[in-house]
């Protein structure tokens, strides 16, 4: 291996070992040192990579939205109806909440100012933003998008603080998110029928 290629081989596995750590232990179990122990590098290895604990917790945040950004995208390759698609989208950011709360919880701490972070999440949202146009047109999507997200992150964030429990509420995330996209997907053909009754 070259040196660029053993440096990315190095970057790569101090990245997997912090997100491991993280996802056992949250940010917290981040150090510097422990990720490179974890990796079996030197204990200088990871200063060359990462300038501190904040700048690795910055790209494991890169990192989440970018995955789930590749998810969403895939969705719309699916044969389902693009109701279906919006449902999966939504679904999938429960998810990384239910399964890699921590990571969850990282993606939307990380400042909003910091550029790389910042792209990776306008990544993801323009992905989302071209699923929610199929359902209810390019005009609206933005505004139907934002009530989307902030609903979906909501409902994670309920499920994370054990206040959406299935016995008190008689609903789960699976049907809140049928409902949201089911209220949408009507709330937009009125609409639609209403501008198109205007104009004629």
């Amino acid at each position: 291996m070259t040196r660029i290629e053993t440096a990315a081989a190095t970057r790569r596995a101090l990245v997997r070992a912090a997100a491991e750590l993280l996802d056992d232990g949250g940010p917290d179990a981040v150090t510097l040192r422990a990720v490179g122990a974890r990796a079996g590098v030197s204990r200088g290895a990871p200063y060359g990579h990462f300038a501190n604990k904040e700048h690795l917790l910055t790209q494991l945040a890169i990192d989440a939205w970018g995955a789930l950004a590749d998810q969403v995208r895939k969705l719309r390759d699916v044969g389902s109806t693009p109701a279906e698609r919006l449902e999966q989208a939504l679904l999938a950011l429960i998810e990384v909440g239910r399964r890699r709360p921590h990571r969850y919880a990282l993606m939307f701490s990380t400042p909003a100012d910091d550029a790389e972070s910042s792209a990776a999440a306008r990544r993801l949202e323009d992905e989302f933003l071209t699923i929610v146009a199929d359902v209810v047109g390019e005009p609206d999507a933005l505004r139907y998008g934002a009530l989307l997200m902030s609903s979906a992150h909501g409902i994670a964030g309920l499920e994370l603080s054990g206040h959406l429990a299935t016995e008190k509420w008689q609903v789960d995330g699976e049907e809140l998110v049928r409902m949201l996209v089911d209220g949408v997907t009507r709330g937009a053909g009125r609409a639609g029928g209403i501008e198109r009754s205007i104009r004629g």
